[in-house]
């Protein structure tokens, strides 16, 4: 699923109303019985409703939306906020419309704004997405307001004062809904953690904008939902064998840290990979033969680290760094598989960290070589960033500097290719906010690597499963009680 910028927005409405052809004010109609449909299957129509509107297309919407629910059995109120004089002639046409059903309620300053009762849900039409400054004046009080009262909130398309694709200044007034229904694609803003509060728990609903100008207009953001990742899957076939699968070799843990070792081994082998052999310490040898009875082991010279790179020959992928620690020798060890590899290679973890600490190991990285830091690793990689913006445009430019994968993990993990594109994961839950997990990934995308899984393709389809399992274990476990070795019992292709 593509993410648009608020230029490309505009023109798929705009291209939607030329060639369907529909006239712009039949298509907010439109838009509007989609967010009824999500609101009824949200809210039964016992709850009091109430619309607070805008004088541009956004309110134009909320005023359709009232006049909608009104019909359908709702108590609605609605109110107009009289920030200017001006209006879109949408938002007249509407006004027209719903004066056959209800009198909307007009807010000229503080004083005007109602008291409601906290079982009152309120609909936020104030601002849409093609907001560019700071909201002041009266829709500043209203949407303090909205913040303030115990109501739920629910954002028509974005919520007011939220910019679509750009950063808002801290000091910014914005609209905290419970949650936000937005019109036939997500917006880039919901992606990022800055904007969560802003965002709340957020849903696409499809209005019919055009088919034909959603394929055709090129963008660098993407949203892998399930339908995107099923197209990725490489199904199994009969006549196939543990040879076809690939052989994976995982260079994990050290004294102390064998668990990482346990878990990413593990991992890989429950994402179908055909032979896995573990190179660990000789500290980790019973307990890798134990507890991952399925691989192979390999063990190091040195009892307490990794100090040197196993035979490679005939691996068909290569992940690093579960639990390896910064040893001096492991340091070495690492430079020698980077110069080793003819295949595909993940890093993670203290892999991530010794490249951040010897930074001309990056230079040595092969091409599409994959790397899966979380927001500190990569922090220690390209330095301080203002906000989550700049984050993702140097992600950019690292991947693109150094021909690198970035799976930056997080809610929405954002997968970086090294042509600019970003696609950013549907899946997953805070329960995953535990030590362990991102051995899981590893041991995950290895295995698909390890397939012959095209890198990018790795990537997103290990990022999409990892978070589907961890969403599978949440839902039988519950988030707080929720551990990596979960997330591996809970992997099903």
């Amino acid at each position: 699923m593509k993410i648009f910028n608020v230029e490309q927005i505009r023109a798929m409405d705009a291209y939607t109303i030329a060639h369907e052809p529909i006239a712009s004010i039949d298509l907010m109609e439109r838009a509007s019985q989609a967010f009824v449909r999500w609101f009824c299957n949200q809210y039964v129509n016992t709850r009091p409703i109430a619309v607070f509107c805008g004088k541009g297309n956004n309110g134009g919407d909320g005023l359709a939306i009232a006049r909608i629910l009104s019909a359908s059995g709702y108590d609605v109120q609605v109110f107009t906020v009289e920030y200017t004089l001006q209006a879109t002639d949408d938002f007249h046409h509407n006004l027209a419309r719903l004066g056959q059903h209800l009198t909307p309620r007009r807010i000229h300053s503080e004083n005007d704004l109602p008291r409601l009762s906290q079982n009152v849900v309120c609909i936020d039409a104030l601002l849409g997405s093609g907001l560019s400054r700071p909201v002041e004046g009266l829709l500043s009080i209203v949407i303090r307001y909205l913040n303030e009262i115990s109501c739920k909130v629910v954002s028509v398309d974005i919520a007011s004062g939220l910019y679509t694709d750009q950063p808002n200044d801290p000091t910014d007034v914005i609209v905290k809904p419970r949650y936000t229904v937005t019109f036939q694609l997500p917006k880039l803003a919901f992606m990022l953690p800055q904007n969560a509060e802003y965002a709340g728990e957020w849903h696409v609903v499809d209005i019919g904008l055009s088919a034909q100008y959603i394929d055709d207009t090129a963008t660098p953001y993407y949203f892998t939902d399930k339908s995107e990742a099923e197209k990725r899957i490489k199904p199994r076939q009969k006549f196939s064998h543990k040879g076809t699968y690939g052989h994976a070799v995982i260079l994990a843990g050290s004294y102390g840290k064998m668990g990482a070792a346990v878990l990413s081994g593990r991992a890989c082998l429950r994402s179908g990979v055909g032979l896995l052999t573990m190179h660990v310490p000789a500290c980790g040898y019973e307990i890798t033969q134990t507890a991952v009875p399925e691989a192979m082991t390999t063990v190091d010279d040195a009892v307490k680290y990794i100090s040197k790179a196993p035979d490679l020959g005939s691996a068909t992928a290569i992940g690093i760094g579960p639990g390896i620690g910064q040893d001096n020798a492991t340091v070495k060890a690492l430079e020698r598989v980077l110069q080793q590899a003819k295949v595909p290679v993940i890093i993670d973890a203290d892999g991530l960290n010794i490249l951040a600490a010897n930074r001309h190991l990056l230079y040595k990285l092969p091409e599409n070589t994959i790397l899966t830091p979380h927001p500190k690793e990569f922090q220690r990689l390209v330095g301080d960033s203002a906000n989550e913006y700049e984050r993702l445009d140097k992600a950019r430019a690292f991947a693109s500097k150094y021909k690198a994968i970035i799976c930056l993990k997080g809610a929405n993990t954002a997968i970086v290719l090294p042509n600019g594109e970003v696609h950013f994961n549907s899946t997953g839950n805070p329960g995953m906010a535990t030590g362990g997990t991102g051995d899981v990934l590893t041991g995950i995308i290895t295995s698909l690597l390890a397939q012959k899984y095209a890198p990018a393709d790795a990537a997103i389809m290990g990022v999409y499963q990892h978070g589907l399992a961890g969403d599978r274990a949440a839902a039988s476990r519950g988030q707080t009680a929720l551990i990596a070795s979960d997330v591996v019992e809970h992997l099903g292709w």
